[in-house]
């Protein structure tokens, strides 16, 4: 099986290529350069692994939470590459890639949504993967509930509000494409893809700015 993974959900591109069970990704901070990044990002991917794009059996991507317009971009991507070979596009959770890329058996995932408000979930690692403690939701920081027993804080959430209740926290780890590209594969050998034309972001959160009333508060 031979897929591309794209991972753009923060101010990172990430794209990823699997082959076989072999693994590259490229990586760079973007800014807001992600769409002009990508696809020149995979073609080099593509000429390490001497593959040509029509090659790809599939794509992956992370579908949110995170940047609204991140989201929208990597959605498109995987969409774009997939709507024109007819193969399926399989869109993986943003939080549980922030799981995968920390790597610790138990991982409160928190990325900042602007707005004073962060996207966060509690994952535990079991045999099976990943299984959700607290499900994908947006909160004020101080409103974050952190599950009992010991858990690891992982993402840019805690750079920007604190350890919010947490003894251990890694602010400077994010989702990556590698970790994207990790928790599609089992899932697209399964056939868990979906035709190009139903995949969607995951924004968990619909309002992407403050009103003029809210700012003038």
């Amino acid at each position: 099986m031979r897929f591309a993974a794209f991972e753009t959900s923060t101010e990172w591109c990430g794209v990823a290529l699997w082959r076989d069970g072999e693994i590259a990704a490229l990586e760079r901070r973007a800014g807001h350069r992600h769409s002009e990044l990508a696809l020149p990002m995979l073609e080099e991917l593509l000429r390490r692994f001497r593959l040509s794009v029509e090659k790809l059996d599939a794509v992956a991507f992370g579908a949110g939470p995170g940047s609204f317009t991140g989201l929208r971009i990597a959605c498109g991507v995987a969409q774009g590459l997939a709507l024109a070979r007819g193969i399926p596009v399989l869109g993986v959770s943003t939080l549980e890639a922030l799981a995968e890329e920390c790597g610790a058996p138990r991982v409160l995932a928190c990325l900042d949504a602007r707005m004073h408000e962060v996207y966060y979930a509690a994952l535990e690692r079991t045999p099976a993967g990943w299984r959700e403690v607290s499900a994908a939701q947006c909160a004020a920081p101080a409103a974050v509930a952190v599950p009992e027993g010991h858990w690891i804080g992982a993402g840019n959430g805690f750079a920007a509000y604190g350890n919010m209740g947490l003894k251990t926290v890694l602010p400077e780890v994010h989702p990556t494409a590698l970790a994207v590209a990790r928790l599609a594969a089992p899932r697209l050998a399964a056939g868990e893809g979906v035709d190009a034309a139903l995949a969607a972001p995951v924004y968990v959160r619909d309002k992407v700015a403050f009103t003029k009333a809210e700012l003038g508060r």
